[in-house]
């Protein structure tokens, strides 16, 4: 008994149950509905390790959702909740396409600006809510959710100013691709190039018929490194003292108001950084007129939460989210099933992640009770 609830107590046991749960209510529907489970599940892990070019789809979508992930994580552990990640991210394609478009730079000089371009909106974006939270007491909440929408409809002025609209289209024209981050580049496309990767199939697949990038490697060191910022450094260590306790930070000498200004600075800045690496990473390169949103912001929460608001945690949280709705689509093209059932499953899987505060309380039951059993 014991060693069984000192297994439930650990935060990785309980995001593990909150899966299984997770594929567990996605059974049930599914068989209800007249499909089988086994079927619908068979296809859903083919369309994510079958082929290469599906793996590598799936680590694609998973990029932004680990980054964004990462920044409401680190908000979250430093006392806020930063449901802005979605703006954040728009805003980030927005000015990585204008600098993307007006900026023809050799390529070790223009990825590094465009990226930046997109790290700094979404900074801005990020300093505007903390700056409101810090000196004037506003909840980060409310004002996030109103810079979304002003991300969104500021996305659509400017695909339709004249110096950046593609004629007869709801777009703006792509980025010059000297600014373009895919691996291999242009070259792969060339008869050289596709005579070197053919000789080898997987490679032909992965590279060639994906738009894969350098986004997952910066993805996975920003994760590290701010995993580090959080637990190995002091500035680290005033961030989340104020989160914990503002009022005892303010005692101990942190100045709360720039920490929590730093912080939003931050946590845009790494969701700006999600979405310049769209830009540079994929086709097409450029935005489009927005009728809703991505929810590559809002898949970001989902994915922190699950991850348990853990750094590290986000980059496996967000494969396994991408690969869930990459992965899905194979779900409707082979069985037939309804695309709807993914949503379900992950909606579930977080519903019950919220709930992780139940198995350490059933973990302290099995030890008293295995206690009780002793005597």
């Amino acid at each position: 008994m014991k060693k069984l609830a000192k297994i439930l107590k650990k935060p990785f046991t309980a995001t593990v149950i909150a899966i299984l749960c997770g594929f567990m209510v996605a059974s049930i529907v599914l068989a209800l509905t007249g499909y089988s489970p086994i079927a619908c599940f068979s296809a859903l892990f083919k369309g994510v390790f079958s082929k290469p070019k599906y793996i590598s789809n799936t680590i694609i979508k998973a990029t932004p959702l680990i980054l964004t992930a990462v920044s409401v994580a680190f908000a979250f552990k430093t006392g806020l909740f930063n449901i802005g990640a979605e703006g954040q991210y728009i805003v980030g394609t927005i000015a990585s396409v204008i600098v993307g478009i007006k900026l023809n730079l050799p390529p070790v000089l223009q990825i590094p600006v465009v990226i930046l371009a997109g790290v700094i909106a979404g900074a801005l974006w990020g300093a505007i809510v903390g700056l409101l939270k810090a000196k004037f007491g506003i909840h980060e909440v409310i004002t996030s959710i109103m810079l979304n929408w002003i991300a969104l409809y500021l996305c659509n002025f400017v695909v339709n100013m004249k110096a950046f609209h593609q004629p007869d289209s709801t777009s703006t024209v792509a980025i010059n691709p000297s600014g373009f981050t895919t691996i291999l580049g242009e070259w792969k496309k060339t008869a050289e190039g596709q005579q070197a990767l053919s000789s080898q199939p997987w490679l032909y697949e992965m590279f060639v018929k994906t738009d894969v990038n350098i986004g997952i490697i910066i993805a996975i060191i920003v994760a590290i490194l701010i995993w580090v910022l959080l637990y190995k450094s002091s500035k680290g260590y005033e961030l989340r003292a104020v989160g914990f306790n503002k009022d005892a930070a303010e005692f101990a000498g942190i100045n709360v108001n720039k920490n929590i200004i730093l912080s939003m600075v931050i946590a845009g800045a790494i969701s700006g950084l999600a979405g310049a690496l769209i830009i540079t990473g994929i086709e097409p390169h450029k935005i489009s007129t927005l009728a809703a949103f991505e929810n590559a912001g809002f898949n970001g929460m989902s994915v922190a939460l699950i991850a348990g608001s853990s750094p590290i945690g986000c980059i496996f949280a967000g494969l396994l989210f991408g690969g869930l709705l990459y992965g899905g689509q194979s779900v409707q093209f082979t069985v037939g099933a309804p695309s709807e059932i993914i949503n379900i499953m992950i909606g579930t899987i977080v519903f019950f992640v919220a709930l992780t505060a139940i198995v350490p309380k059933l973990a302290d039951k099995l030890e008293k009770r295995g206690e009780q059993n002793a005597k």
